[in-house]
């Protein structure tokens, strides 16, 4: 294990002291008080009345921003309200009101935030009373745009946030309904409300940046989020909007706006670091190695005119220069988590590969280092007084180096990972026009580019050797050692565009406000995607592996062994229509109804088996072609008092369903490309076709491919794989959503809101055998398959559909004396048919468990967090003119990872060879009828602002600690879970997850000018 220098062994025990410290001061100070076309600009709202409450017609309502040359007029309608729309947000607005016979008013400092209609009133006094009044405000009250549940978080969130890893989710895990998995180093996938994070929706600038393919954890079409940190002007995170414009998605919609130039010119650069010596090295107790390693990241920002009042520019870059963190090793090796296996027995595989093989597998990684970068530039162009327009252009390119067999009984060499790879261009442009006080209308193109790549770390060209070292009943599970290319990245390439334009417009008429539009999105897709190309090669023993004698070889390519003959190059469009009206029912009742509809289009299919069509008696072509769904949704705001508002609404919603899952359609179907495997095969005996180029010499097993499984590949009479297909009667998942809450301020300006959400899936996605016919039942009740038609899975419907229960609570309040709070507690009961957790159909079908394969049960959710507990605490200090401190805390407390107890396979022969008995429940048992272990932690921030060298520039240092609490003590902080796919052996131990139990110290820098 690398030692720590003393200076940092010092400097860890300072932070240590100063951390409990500040913990207890910032407590302390709580103490004495304690007695899709989304949104992406915001609307001023409001009412112009006489001195006594009467509202005045025809009142001249101007709306000014100096900073960006922003004016804008209306008038009021009869009852004498107005509303401004387009308008950008994170700047503050004065708003004054004439008319004559009266003195005029003006309200400075409106501040609009996204997804939100920031609400005044100024009451105008007679002229013959008094020439003029000047009305000042506080920030006032924002209404939602979109009614249901949401959060929505401006830079001040932002910028305090302990943002451990500068992305979104630093902030969004602050609400409790949010929960970001944290169990997997960089990926932070976002689950909302229990739900899967592939069902989620990103818009960036209006602009959609999810996963369109659905690879991805994350929900980015990237491996890391794909703009810059310091970019973001306000995101927004809504579960239920009732709003038509929203769509794409059936879990949560998140939406982010970056920042844009000023009349002014500004900017910002950043600095922060972390390494090895400042990672946590033990954990409860026992010392825990990390690889040697450095982290730095650096980035600027600057925004300012080109033309003043008239266009601007913004540009954001960071770069990352960072590492990956493996956590396994071998006995004796000093790893979070030590494999049952001998360094001098992977030492012996070794030694066999590079002599026999003349392959060099590499060695045991701690650690891996990567790379990421992203470009923003935007540019904001105020055209006239009645139109403005931006166009933003981002870019990313990052890696991760990712183990592929991950399992806490596996082990893998160093040339057996894979890098996860993304580059992203992406282009979006929004123009919009006010062409009459009352209609108004955004117009918004967009185009995004995906060069995904998923490529071996080791020499390209040789094949996946698993080694199986078989233990005794004493000792844990057989453990697999893993070297040469991973199995599924030997053929693997993505690419994919999708474009988008979106029209919409919105007209006021006395009472009403009606909006309406129509979008097309396009999704054109290269997916080349073939498993065992430089084929897999499985040993029962090192005594097998050193002997060549293979328990089983299997190789899959296009017959012609080119794989990008078998690539699925197909495409799909998205038509939708989308209209609604907001209107109040009473002065104190606001609705918002609407319909939504969206049309699937497409003009490629999958080629035609002929096979399954005379097996079936139907063809494997079925497409998304001509499906379409309705949506319809209402919601409600009603001011109960001025201190209490309650919201609700019901809403049906379609989208998110990975795109992956309809590729398998086009590629797996025995027609663009076969397989072909062999089981007790004596490597010394065959012939190898194809052998690599860059072969070494004397080359053999590994480097080229067995004649036999090559000639069944070329003639398509080889062991094919299970055919996939879209059911011919698929219909388009989707999801009713009924939501009702409150928001209440008391006396004391404290914050309460209150949020009931209700869901309930229809014709929800999921995989199922194609082929099996139940023949009947075992004494046990486990069913009996046959399989009289070739194998097959197909993607269907669910007669059940997912469904869920949640609510949660929240409280907010800022004190006069610099401190501020957050917290909040959720429930979450969601249930799933099936967590469709992979990308292919037969991982998707194996991956969970069940009493019977074919079954159609709703279970808990593999993303259910039964109970969150989250807050977050600031207090800021000035300490002398132009510093401040600023400490902050985030914590959560989560109850466990879900998972299931299964059967050891042992009595249960009735199944289908491709059924793994582990995943098999047992009589009476529920999937996911386990609960896993809380994880408590709190992430530490403390920020010193000093002078800069200008007046109004600003210097600042800063320290951020992610999992403060095992810094404290390392037994606090400490994730267990099961391993994926969460299905053990009753007694089996939750594995302790070290990337995420260790606390991790950065410092850092930055400058504003």
């Amino acid at each position: 294990m690398k030692n720590k220098s003393q200076r940092t062994k010092f400097l860890i025990t300072a932070l240590r002291q100063v951390s409990i410290a500040a913990i207890a001061a910032v407590v302390l100070l709580a103490v004495p008080v304690a007695g899709n076309a989304q949104e992406t600009s915001s609307a001023i709202s409001g009412v112009i009345t006489d001195s006594s409450g009467n509202p005045l017609a025809g009142a001249a309502v101007t709306v000014r921003n100096s900073s960006i040359g922003l004016n804008r007029t209306t008038r009021t309608d009869a009852t004498g309200k107005f509303r401004l729309r387009n308008l950008p947000i994170g700047y503050d607005y004065s708003v004054s009101a004439t008319i004559e016979g009266y003195g005029s008013g003006q309200i400075d400092g409106v501040d609009v935030n996204l997804g939100k209609t920031a609400s005044i009133s100024i009451a105008l006094v007679s002229s013959g009373v008094l020439d003029e009044v000047v009305v000042t405000a506080s920030r006032p009250v924002g209404m939602q745009v979109a009614l249901g549940p949401s959060a929505t978080f401006g830079l001040a969130e932002l910028q305090a946030a302990p943002a451990i890893n500068r992305n979104i989710t630093d902030v969004l895990r602050s609400d409790a309904r949010i929960y970001v998995d944290e169990s997997r180093g960089d990926i932070n996938a976002i689950q909302c409300a229990g739900k899967n994070s592939r069902f989620n929706s990103l818009t960036v600038d209006g602009v959609r940046m999810n996963d369109s393919f659905g690879l991805n954890s994350n929900g980015y079409p990237t491996e890391r989020m794909p703009f810059s940190y310091d970019a973001i002007n306000q995101v927004a995170v809504e579960l239920a909007p009732f709003d038509v414009q929203y769509g794409g998605f059936s879990a949560c919609n998140i939406n982010a706006v970056t920042k844009s130039g000023s009349n002014t010119f500004s900017g910002s650069a950043f600095y922060d670091y972390t390494s090895d010596s400042l990672r946590g090295d033990s954990l409860e107790g026992d010392p825990v190695q990390s690889g040697a390693y450095t982290e730095n990241r650096y980035g600027v920002t600057f925004g300012g005119p080109i033309v003043k009042d008239t266009l601007f520019f913004f540009l954001a870059y960071e770069k990352l220069d960072g590492a990956n963190l493996f956590d396994r090793g071998p006995l004796g090796s000093g790893a979070v988590n030590e494999v049952n296996v001998s360094q001098a027995e992977l030492d012996e595989i070794a030694d066999i590969a590079r002599t026999v093989y003349f392959y060099d597998p590499g060695f045991i990684p701690t650690s891996s280092p990567h790379e990421d970068e992203k470009l923003l530039l935007k540019f904001d162009w105020n055209i006239s007084d009645s139109q403005r327009a931006n166009f933003t252009y981002t870019y990313n390119d990052g890696e991760n180096i990712t183990q592929s067999d991950s399992s806490s009984s596996n082990i893998e060499f160093s040339n057996h990972l894979y890098e996860r790879g993304a580059e992203l261009n992406s282009f979006g442009g929004s123009l919009y026009s006010d062409w009459t006080e009352s209609f108004s209308t955004e117009i918004r193109v967009s185009h995004i580019d995906i060069d995904n790549r998923q490529t071996t770390v080791g020499p390209v060209g040789f094949a996946e050797f698993t080694i199986e070292l078989n233990r005794d009943a004493s000792t844990p599970s057989d453990v697999h050692v893993y070297l040469g290319g991973d199995d599924s990245r030997q053929a693997n390439k993505l690419d994919y565009t999708v474009d988008t334009i979106s029209l919409k417009g919105k007209y006021d008429l006395p009472g009403h406000s009606l909006t309406f539009g129509v979008e097309r999105e396009e999704l054109d897709v290269f997916n080349l995607f073939i498993q065992h190309v430089e084929t897999e090669i499985d040993f029962n023993s090192i005594d097998d592996f050193r002997n060549g004698f293979a328990d089983s070889v299997e190789y899959n390519n296009a017959p012609s062994h080119i794989p990008n003959d078998a690539a699925a190059v197909w495409d799909y469009e998205i038509t939708t229509l989308f209209a609604q009206d907001e209107f109040e029912l009473t002065d104190r009742l606001t609705v918002i109804a609407g319909l939504r509809y969206d049309r699937y289009t497409t003009g490629t299919a999958p080629p035609l088996n002929s096979d399954f069509l005379a097996e079936y008696g139907f063809p494997n072509t079925a497409t998304v072609d001509g499906m379409s769904l309705l949506q319809p949704r209402v919601g409600f705001s009603f001011d109960l008092s001025s201190d209490t508002i309650i919201r609700g609404g019901v809403g049906l919603y379609s989208g998110g369903n990975p795109n992956v899952w309809l590729s398998n359609t086009y590629s797996a179907n025995n027609v663009v490309q076969f397989g072909a495997r062999e089981f007790g095969f004596d490597l010394t005996a065959a012939t190898y076709e194809d052998i690599e180029a860059d072969a070494p010499a004397g080359a053999w097993a590994g480097w080229g491919i067995p004649t036999p499984l090559y000639d069944d590949v070329s003639t398509g009479m080889g062991r094919n794989f299970e055919i996939n297909y879209l059911d011919p009667n698929f219909e388009l998942p989707s999801e009713w959503k009924i939501a009702l809450g409150m928001t209440h301020i008391f006396a004391n300006d404290l914050a309460f809101t209150f949020d009931v959400l209700i869901t309930d899936g229809q014709d929800t996605a999921m995989v199922m055998r194609g082929d099996l016919v139940e023949t009947g039942r075992d004494a046990d009740g486990y069913p009996i398959y046959d399989s009289p038609n070739m194998d097959s899975f197909v993607l269907t419907n669910s007669n059940k559909g997912d469904r869920s229960f949640g609510y949660s609570l929240g409280l907010a309040k800022t004190f006069d004396n610099g401190f501020d709070f957050t917290a909040g507690y959720s429930y979450s009961d969601a249930e799933d048919v099936q967590p469709m957790t992979s990308s292919v159909a037969f991982s998707n079908y194996q991956n969970r468990a069940f009493f019977d394969p074919q079954e159609d049960v709703r279970s808990r959710s593999n993303y259910n967090i039964e109970h969150r507990l989250t807050f977050t605490m600031n207090w800021r200090k000035d300490l002398f003119e132009r510093s401040m401190l600023t400490v902050s805390l985030y914590g959560a407390a989560n109850s466990g990872r879900p998972f299931s107890h299964t059967i050891d396979g042992n009595g249960i022969y009735n199944f289908t060879p491709f059924i793994n008995r582990e995943k098999v429940l047992e009589p009476g048992d529920e999937r996911n009828g386990e609960d896993g272990s809380w994880w408590r932690k709190i992430d530490l921030r403390v920020n010193l602002d000093l002078p800069g060298f200008r007046e109004d520039d600003k210097a600042s240092v800063f320290l951020v600690i992610d999992n403060l609490t095992n810094l404290i003590n390392d037994d606090w902080g400490v994730l267990y879970q099961h391993n994926f796919p969460r299905t053990v052996v009753k007694g089996t131990e939750e594995a302790r997850l070290g990337d995420a139990s260790r606390y991790e110290i950065r410092f850092g820098a930055q400058y504003q000018f």
